[in-house]
């Protein structure tokens, strides 16, 4: 008689705990991994607005610009905004360019 294995893998350490229960399978199955969830906040990890939407952030989109520039003038760091590196950096060059050609304020207005 052989005992199959159930494999879980908890999804903040990412450990896989063996679980055996006593059946008559010889195969071994695999858990999903879940989606990482922020335990101290209860959220789901973000996904890229740019990724999602396969579109590429340019400094003449300034509705989408704006979004990422907060009331002082400061460029939104990536942890708060849920972009991926990649864009990050195209949105950061995107604005320093828009600022550059005046169509973006590199202050705001008192």
């Amino acid at each position: 008689m052989a005992v199959s294995k159930k494999i879980t893998i908890h999804p903040s350490s990412g450990d896989k705990k063996v679980i055996a229960t006593p059946a008559k399978v010889d195969k071994v199955e695999e858990v999903e991994e879940t989606p990482q969830i922020n335990e101290k906040l209860g959220e789901k990890k973000r996904v890229c607005f740019f990724c999602q939407n396969k579109k590429d952030p340019t400094y003449t989109d300034l509705a989408t610009l704006k979004r990422y520039v907060n009331d002082r003038g400061k460029i939104i760091p990536r942890m708060k905004t849920g972009i991926c590196s990649k864009h990050q950096r195209a949105i950061t060059r995107g604005i320093k360019y828009a600022r550059h050609l005046a169509l973006l304020p590199f202050t705001p207005k008192v």
